[in-house]
């Protein structure tokens, strides 16, 4: 008896946080997952943030550890954001064939390092992103009808400014057609401004809320790293549209600390 052929199924995609940041209506709350964990990044998910940002700058992750903790996350209400190393396109490419939404892309200080980073995650005419669609997750393997000429709505570019010359550039680099959204990365910030590790510094606060004043003013959503409560609440009320609030080895480690200050003697 023959084998019944079927049609082939479309799967629908996955939305983005350019997407999530249009229809919320409030500051979206998100976490680091640095562990490097397919599990952790599961139980980080399920816990009800709105975004999880899977690192791979300042974490032991590659490209294979990044797949397995976007497939643990897939089947939970929350949006996964890569931050890739640099701006190199390759890196850039192979992340969104895995699948990855969202990439943020550390380190932008200029608008044409901008330009450059949203050429490398668009395919032709937009951009110059590698063809690899019927080969990759991104497109589930061809089963996204059109996938290729509407490629564009299925992918968001983050930006990170981390130095005062960003800082100065922010709004030349919101300009840039095709960031979806820029973050403000208050640790490199505090460094280039001569204040190493005091990200809490007047001066440091009061730089990055005029990032945030500025680019809100250019129309592109803003966020922020910012692990004490108090200060995230604060560049949320100067404007911020997306926090990150946390992240899954300081949880980890501020625990544990508690943990052996309770019952160590």
């Amino acid at each position: 008896m023959p084998i019944p052929v079927t049609a082939p199924v479309t799967t629908p995609v996955i939305s983005t946080l350019r997407d999530r940041l249009a229809s919320a209506g409030r500051p979206l709350a998100g976490m680091w997952v640095c562990s490097g964990s397919p599990l952790v990044a599961e139980i980080c998910a399920g816990g009800g943030p709105d975004w999880l940002l899977i690192d791979m700058e300042h974490a032991p992750n590659g490209l294979e550890s990044v797949l397995a903790q976007l497939q643990a996350v897939a089947a939970y209400p929350v949006d996964a954001v890569v931050r890739v190393p640099g701006d190199d396109p390759v890196v850039i490419k192979q992340v969104l064939d895995l699948g990855a939404r969202t990439v943020l892309v550390p380190m932008v200080s200029t608008a044409d390092q901008a330009r450059e980073v949203v050429a490398a995650a668009h395919y032709p005419p937009l951009g110059r992103r590698g063809v690899g669609s019927a080969l990759s997750r991104s497109a589930f393997w061809n089963r996204v009808d059109d996938y290729l000429t509407t490629a564009a709505a299925h992918v968001s570019v983050l930006v990170q400014i981390e130095t005062a010359e960003a800082v100065a550039n922010a709004v030349a680099i919101a300009a840039v057609d095709g960031v979806d959204g820029i973050l403000v990365g208050p640790s490199d910030l505090a460094a280039s401004m001569g204040l190493l590790g005091q990200q809490t510094h007047p001066e440091v606060t009061a730089a990055v809320r005029a990032a945030i004043t500025a680019v809100t003013a250019a129309g592109v959503p803003v966020g922020v790293n910012a692990f004490d409560p108090a200060v995230a609440d604060a560049y949320v009320e100067a404007g911020a549209s997306f926090v990150l609030v946390a992240a899954d080895v300081t949880v980890l480690a501020r625990a544990s600390e508690a943990l052996g200050r309770r019952f160590r003697p």
